[in-house]
């Protein structure tokens, strides 16, 4: 059950209302957020809820059964949208582009992404600086060096940054320079990084786990939401699965169903998806009639020299053909969703 309460509820009204939940035998679990208040109350008891949702200070009460009840679209008709500002939104009426290189190399490799993005109209750039790499002696990136680089040339161009960060004990230092934090699908489950990323203000994009169920993904962003973080993208990028002729299996059947199940944006990630160059582009076109709100893709001016995941990543030549794809599939999406 969801609570929503007044920002300025008094101490008195407070207690009524946790007094009126123990009686039913619900615990409640008060949530800050950035837009709201909320008691999460968690009970089996069957009660009729308009003993609790005319108290005072309580808004409006819901009730949802699922484990993840913040990110459920129970109670939440309305799909989140996330402001970026400078009229970049992401889960709006337009489709949310992203595109970059899957490692930060230097500073001649920044530029030249920069200058492709603004030409093929993308606000958004990804790229690594933190690397987990299966290999330890893989390129695992220019850490905070890198980002500073990157922040001047791409605030210079007014350009959002999306990067993966690793450790609770990262996120101080990368927060000035970040516009999205991105969780990677190795720490989908770090409960630990995702309670940290919950108490900033700063749009979180939690990537599934390598072999995460839907509903894991879910209780995931439940954890930060639950910290006080209602930014959050949900992404798919593939799951591990007995199949040895691509890299992963993209799961394009979950951006239906967490459309379905969530309010939050749903973003796919074809590049990790499939991991092989010649498929990402059908992958992300059907990412986008299943429902996707946008695409994240790895774009590098000689993917045969990327320092990191080459055979995945498109040129610029196919990254400007999928972009205008995508965005005609999105208009295409639209007409057939008015019919």
């Amino acid at each position: 059950m969801i609570i929503q309460i007044a920002k300025d509820i008094s101490k008195k009204d407070k207690d009524q209302l946790i007094e009126k939940l123990n009686h039913i035998q619900y615990k409640g679990n008060e949530v800050h957020t950035q837009f709201g208040n909320y008691m999460i109350a968690v009970g089996k008891k069957e009660f009729d809820i308009r003993a609790v949702g005319t108290l005072p200070g309580v808004i409006d009460i819901h009730r949802v059964s699922d484990n993840y009840k913040l990110v459920s679209k129970k109670w939440k008709v309305n799909d989140t949208v996330i402001d970026l500002g400078d009229g970049v939104t992401i889960g709006a009426d337009d489709i949310a582009l992203m595109a970059g290189p899957c490692s930060i190399e230097s500073e001649e490799q920044i530029e030249s992404t920069i200058l492709h993005l603004k030409e093929i109209g993308i606000k958004i750039m990804r790229g690594g600086v933190y690397k987990p790499r299966s290999s330890p002696y893989s390129f695992r990136g220019l850490g905070m060096d890198g980002l500073r680089l990157w922040h001047e040339a791409a605030k210079r161009h007014s350009i959002k940054i999306i990067t993966e960060v690793m450790m609770v004990e990262q996120i101080d230092e990368m927060l000035p320079y970040v516009d999205i934090f991105q969780v990677g699908a190795r720490n989908s489950q770090n409960f630990n990084l995702l309670d940290a990323l919950g108490k900033i203000d700063k749009p979180i994009l939690l990537k599934r786990g390598i072999s995460g169920t839907i509903e894991e993904l879910l209780q995931g962003a439940e954890y930060i939401f639950s910290n006080g973080n209602e930014k959050i993208m949900l992404c798919e990028r593939g799951i591990r699965s007995y199949e040895t002729a691509y890299r992963n299996t993209f799961d394009i059947n979950s951006i239906a169903i967490l459309k379905e199940k969530s309010h939050l944006p749903v973003i796919a990630d074809p590049s990790h998806g499939v991991g092989i160059r010649q498929y990402v582009e059908p992958v992300a076109l059907a990412s986008i009639l299943a429902g996707a709100d946008g695409v994240i893709a790895e774009v590098h001016t000689v993917p045969e020299k990327a320092f990191s995941d080459g055979q995945q990543t498109l040129d610029y030549g196919q990254s400007k053909n999928l972009f205008n794809k995508l965005r005609m599939t999105w208009e295409l999406k639209k007409e057939m969703d008015r019919m």
